[in-house]
């Protein structure tokens, strides 16, 4: 009997082909599995397609006949009519700031990201922010450390750390700050700009909450008078006009330019809250061009790591993951396409434009492609003190060729072209 099942195997097999075919989508037989299909995956349209999506791909799928939000299909082809190549489940990995609730303050408003609205997003969390020319987000502090990147504008920024030491500090678009955990700071918009500024917040924590902040006047409004005035050694008097509630962003009058910190007994903070960023020549690639910053460059900055990426049309950052920290990404301009491999062949496709959030975990491989006609711009923003990638490219050229070969069944020649240094962000071909 055995012999018989091992009889009827060995005829139902076809004979294995050293070659794919293009010509047809029919998986040829290998000595183990079908090779991967060559059916076309492209993606089908963009936001200003002048189309109604349909839910189609190749002959897969049908139109819809019900209700659609056509403006929605148009944002994410690749949830509509996903690659065949998609496959099982993979939580949902993108969240455009649009979406979020917006605190509106006179000053200016404040709209964040967290595990509320995106669940697989547990490591970090973001915040969108906005102050007119002179406005003031009041002098706080964090459970969490606070990274920032800004958009728009100056920002003038405040510290004092736990030895007492004080430190002011402005920078302006494309720079950075970072405040430690618990570590008090304020935030006030220059009038360098009428329109004031605009910046992204990052916290590591994916809990984190906007509205759980340890603010000056919430705090205050909440200690009974006779103990405020025991602390500071004067009168309730002097605090008969303390806001009874907090004031979290408000109207200010703008800083002077270059305005120096308080004479201060302990000294200033021997390490600089602020990064120009901006001032860091950009490290330009086949595809694009590549900025990174961590501890190494900027010293303070214990718990978050990040880089700027440019991705040219056609071009794409390339295949790779991140061995031990979660990706969270902001785009800042473009149109991109990630697919996401969580491993045990599930995988799933994303579509992003200016303004959404992204999220990779740890050692998911992915890779992030231009699919638009402008310059794709985005942040990659990691949980930790120094910047890591592994790419698949240099992994493979590393590797023994006769392994790669018998993985992949690729050919010498192909092999022996395979990159041996780090491209990040590779051109279209």
């Amino acid at each position: 009997m055995i012999s018989f099942v091992f009889a009827a195997v060995a005829v139902a097999a076809p004979a294995a082909s050293s070659t794919a075919t293009s010509t047809s989508s029919a998986a040829l037989s290998s000595p183990t599995v079908p090779y991967a299909s060559d059916d076309p995956n492209a993606v089908l349209y963009t936001p200003d397609s002048d189309i109604v999506p349909v839910p189609e791909r190749g002959s897969l799928g049908a139109s819809i006949l019900g209700p659609q939000n056509i403006p929605i299909d148009l944002l994410s082809p690749d949830l509509l009519a996903p690659p065949t190549t998609d496959n099982g489940d993979v939580p949902n990995a993108k969240w455009p700031m649009g979406l979020s609730h917006n605190r509106l303050q006179t000053g200016g408003w404040a709209r964040q990201q967290n595990i509320e609205v995106m669940s697989i997003a547990t490591e970090m969390a973001g915040v969108n922010m906005r102050l007119e020319a002179g406005a003031i987000r009041e002098l706080h502090w964090h459970k969490t450390a606070e990274w920032a990147y800004i958009f728009k504008g100056n920002v003038q920024v405040t510290s004092v750390n736990s030895d007492g030491q004080n430190f002011v500090g402005t920078v302006g678009p494309g720079d950075l700050w970072y405040f430690p955990a618990g570590i008090p700071h304020s935030l006030q918009a220059t009038n360098d700009s009428a329109e004031g500024s605009e910046f992204l917040l990052v916290f590591d924590d994916g809990d984190f909450s906007e509205d759980a902040t340890f603010l000056l006047t919430d705090w205050l409004a909440h200690v009974p008078k006779e103990v405020i005035a025991k602390n500071f050694q004067t009168s309730i008097a002097a605090f008969d006009e303390i806001p009874s509630r907090e004031l979290y962003i408000f109207p200010g009058v703008p800083p002077p330019d270059n305005q120096p910190a308080p004479s201060d007994p302990q000294g200033t903070a021997p390490s600089s809250f602020t990064f120009a960023l901006s001032q860091v020549p950009e490290t330009p690639l086949s595809g694009g061009s590549v900025k990174v910053v961590d501890s190494t460059t900027f010293p303070i900055s214990q718990t978050i790591a990040a880089a700027v990426v440019t991705v040219e049309p056609g071009a794409m950052r390339e295949m790779h993951w991140h061995p031990t920290q979660d990706e969270w990404s902001f785009f800042l301009e473009g149109s991109a396409r990630m697919t996401i491999f969580a491993s045990s062949s599930n995988a799933r496709t994303f579509d992003y434009e200016a303004g959404d959030v992204g999220y990779v975990p740890a050692s998911y491989g992915h890779y992030v492609e231009n699919i638009g006609n402008t310059t794709l711009q985005f942040l990659e923003i990691f949980k930790t003190d120094k910047y890591q990638d592994v790419s698949l490219q240099q992994w493979l050229a590393l590797t023994p060729p006769a392994l790669v070969k018998a993985h992949l069944q690729l050919s010498d020649e192909t092999i022996a072209g395979l990159n041996k240094t780090k491209q990040t962000v590779v051109g279209s071909v």
